[in-house]
């Protein structure tokens, strides 16, 4: 994985005035920690950092950050936005080396056409959209897909039906479901339909036999 030089300023003003004004200068406040480093306050670019996350590796891009005279390989995580601007107003960089495992999540991409599932006018469902894995650094992938070109309607793809790049461990259930084929969502409102009548007919005929119960001893009493 190609890591990504970003700069960051250290020892910037902390509290709510000062963090307020450090961004609407268009910088971010963070702190950078990890490996017995003491947390370090900083504040880097909202810009450069949105430039240096756009790649195809996203949340898992290696930052190379220098703050002062020293350089420290980092993960941008926790990364918190702004409610409504969806802007980001706080990032947390861990200090990670390149010769340690470290936990990350991937995100889950879908290829290939579920042709069955077309040709049937099902729906295909994606319940799990990342996968947590434990790598190297440098061996953490930008995705991971499943191949939906064999899925039939009332199937289902799981997570042991992914293939990870040498090197990654899987962290995520791998029996967990992550992509099901579904039958029509008209057919389904149908079958759904003919059962609440189904059940109606039923609750219909239980009076019916009730009434006739009634109706005989009331014959018999005449």
């Amino acid at each position: 994985m190609s890591e990504t030089s970003l700069i960051a300023e250290a020892g910037r003003p902390v509290g709510s005035r000062a963090t307020r004004r450090l961004r609407s200068e268009g910088k971010i406040p963070g702190v950078l920690y990890g490996h017995g480093t003491d947390p370090i306050a900083v504040a880097i670019g909202a810009r450069e950092f949105q430039i240096a996350l756009s790649g195809e590796a996203g949340l898992n891009t290696l930052l190379s950050l220098e703050v002062g005279s020293a350089n420290y390989l980092t993960l941008a995580r926790e990364i918190q936005r702004h409610p409504v601007r969806n802007v980001v107003t706080h990032v947390d960089f861990q200090i990670v080396r390149r010769d340690e495992v470290i936990a990350a999540e991937i995100p889950i991409n879908m290829v290939g056409e579920p042709v069955e599932v077309n040709h049937g006018d099902g729906v295909v469902e994606q319940q799990l959209f990342t996968l947590a894995i434990r790598a190297r650094p440098a061996d953490i992938p930008p995705s991971v897909e499943v191949d939906i070109s064999g899925l039939t309607i009332g199937a289902s793809l799981h997570v042991t039906d992914i293939a990870v790049p040498s090197g990654v461990e899987l962290e995520t259930d791998p029996d967990a479901s992550v992509v099901v084929g579904h039958p029509p969502r008209v057919q389904t409102a149908d079958e759904e339909a003919a059962e609440g009548i189904e059940g109606a007919e039923g609750v219909e005929g239980t009076p019916g036999a009730a009434g006739s119960v009634s109706v005989e001893a009331t014959d018999g009493e005449g």
